[in-house]
């Protein structure tokens, strides 16, 4: 999480990336369709979560991890209709492209590594008209999978998913993997643009972390700002509740006639969408329905009720 391997930005980046601190290096390579984003990541960490979960139940693991699509999607907040497939195999392509190069220095040594994030990726999906998705498979890269087994990955907490934007999750990530569970941790402004990986210039980066500091809304992190001295604080809130999507308390397909009925109950809303976030308050409850399509109708009342019309 320390070093900005993903892009922010929404359009591909193409060009060759370098960073150097304290004497060490480290330079990413994008394919010609353009470097990983934040958002590609989410897939990543969705193998990531699987693996752990098996591990921790005692089961053999591999760098092969087979994953039902529809799962991947909704997990990475995404829809599952035909667009969607391909956004998953462009996501799955700017993954396999990334190349990153390093240097490890020991004593009067220099050692430099290159690795990608991962190696090989497949998806099946229904001929047809509604291209329905099956499953995923995707080989991890030696680095990642090493890193697995090493056990030297962090937990995210779950509302890391609903950060809208690429600043705010890669901010958070810093905070996770400085502050952790410590009280709390300070940077200069300078090093934290450093660190993110954000291309925008001082002034505009500054402004918007008095943006996130104003909203207050960042996970696990209470965010100060100190204009006059160009800190910036984050505060530990004492939450550190940990995202595991592999314990979702229901992971089923709901019946496909379902999404008519939740059309009506609440009009103008993309179902999908709340689906999405009817799984993860299973998931934060966790409740297993014993009828899904029931339960997820009643959601749909409620949250129509809550919000109105979009």
């Amino acid at each position: 999480m320390e070093h900005p391997f993903y892009s922010l930005s929404k359009k591909p980046e193409t060009s060759v990336r370098r960073y150097e601190h304290n004497g060490q290096w480290l330079e990413i390579t994008p394919s010609v369709k353009g470097l990983a984003t934040i958002y590609d990541k989410d897939i990543l960490i969705y193998c990531i979560s699987q693996i752990m979960a098996k591990l921790k139940a005692g089961e053999k693991v591999s760098q092969r991890v087979r994953i039902s699509s529809r799962d991947l999607l909704i997990f990475t907040n995404r829809g599952t209709a035909g667009k969607d497939y391909k956004a998953l195999i462009e996501a799955l392509d700017r993954l396999e492209g990334t190349r990153i190069r390093t240097n490890i220095v020991t004593g009067d040594e220099e050692q430099v590594d290159g690795f990608g994030l991962i190696d090989a990726s497949s998806i099946r999906r229904k001929l047809g008209l509604d291209g329905r998705l099956l499953h995923c498979e995707i080989k991890l890269s030696d680095w990642v999978f090493n890193a697995i087994k090493s056990n030297d990955v962090l937990t995210l907490h779950r509302d890391y998913f609903r950060l809208r934007k690429p600043l705010e999750r890669r901010v958070y990530e810093l905070a996770r993997k400085h502050c952790g569970h410590q009280a709390a941790w300070k940077v200069s402004l300078e090093i934290l643009l450093k660190k993110s990986g954000s291309q925008s210039p001082e002034k505009l980066f500054r402004q918007m972390i008095k943006n996130l500091a104003a909203s207050d809304h960042l996970p696990d992190y209470h965010v100060e700002f100190d204009l006059q001295k160009d800190m910036v604080t984050f505060i530990n809130r004492g939450t550190m509740k940990a995202a595991e999507p592999a314990a979702e308390a229901w992971m089923g397909a709901l019946d496909p006639d379902i999404y008519g009925d939740a059309r009506n109950i609440a009009p103008g809303w993309d179902v999908h969408h709340i689906e999405r976030e009817w799984r993860m308050w299973l998931g934060d409850n966790e409740i297993a329905p014993k009828n899904p399509e029931r339960h997820f109708i009643k959601f749909c009342e409620t949250w129509f009720a809550k919000r109105g019309q979009p």
